[in-house]
């Protein structure tokens, strides 16, 4: 081989390992053991599964005026980690409402019987047939969270979920459940003008038209659908009283507190419960520091 040509291959292997080096690889599994909560990240290309080291500490029964849904998740959740058949879960409706908060408790709770949680942002969505292929041959039971989803026309997370949630070739094992919570309950955006897609049958029946069909298919494919709801003012004020409980203050404090806690909604405009949790927070942390600048 003449020297020209050595350099040549030489600058061509070169060029070869540099490409190597950016292309995506398999997703290469964590520690496991690190935590019960992982982020999927994607950085310069590659993806990667990050533990989460301070998972939140939410329990189940510290969720208030949410009965019926929580029974609804909770149930799912344990057929799943059971072995039993469950559902891919949406949790739709009102901000503040505890849809994030409720899967969360779940993954406390049933942690000990081997359920993991794999958050994935929507704009990662592409990469869920690689996330299912890393758990494939796991003991473990997963959970991908995808939280505030919703998408825009075009979003190419939109045509893997959907792959995923139908049962594309590569099934999607035993071992694995998609949860996701949405302010829209279809996912995708609606307008006005798509009302004119409707038709109208003789005797009288409504039918969606198309564009209308595609929006509703996304949300069809989850098996539980969970609404939520606002909360009345009573039911905020129930869940004020539990949260200051929480935080150490005694029955005449919390009954005092119900005026401020009013205004303190109003001013926000809503009645949720993460608007009564912030409350709490400061109302709690307020007379908690008086107490030390009295001593």
């Amino acid at each position: 081989m003449s020297a020209g040509l050595e350099r040549l291959v030489e600058r061509a292997e070169h060029l070869m390992a540099r490409i190597e080096a950016v292309l995506p690889g398999p997703l290469a599994p964590p520690d496991w053991s690190a935590s019960i909560a992982f982020r999927y990240r994607r950085r310069n290309g590659h993806g990667s599964l990050e533990p989460v080291r301070q998972v939140g500490a939410l329990a189940l029964d510290d969720l208030k005026e949410i009965d019926e849904q929580k029974i609804r998740i909770q149930r799912n959740t344990l057929q799943f980690v059971s072995g039993a058949p469950s559902n891919n879960v949406l949790l739709t409706g009102a901000r503040g409402t505890g849809k994030s908060s409720l899967v969360k408790a779940c993954l406390r709770e049933y942690a000990p019987r081997g359920l993991r949680l794999i958050e994935v942002d929507k704009s990662d969505l592409v990469d869920l047939p690689d996330i299912v292929d890393a758990v494939a041959d796991r003991t473990e039971r997963f959970i991908v969270f995808c939280d505030d989803l919703s998408f825009e026309d075009g979003d190419p997370g939109y045509k893997a979920l959907k792959s995923i949630l139908d049962g594309s070739v590569s099934a999607v094992g035993k071992n694995l459940l998609i949860y996701a919570t949405s302010n829209r309950r279809h996912l995708l955006p609606e307008y006005m003008k798509e009302n004119l897609s409707y038709t109208h049958t003789p005797d009288g029946e409504v039918h969606p038209g198309e564009v209308v069909e595609e929006k509703i298919s996304l949300s069809e494919r989850f098996g539980l659908w969970v609404s939520f709801y606002p909360f009345s003012q009573d039911e905020y004020l129930a869940i004020v009283a539990q949260w200051l409980s929480a935080f150490g203050l005694n029955a005449a404090d919390i009954d005092a507190a119900r005026a401020p806690a009013l205004v303190w909604a109003l001013e926000r405009g809503s009645r949720s419960g993460r608007v009564a949790f912030q409350f709490a927070r400061d109302h709690a942390g307020s007379r908690a520091l008086q107490n030390t600048v009295g001593h």
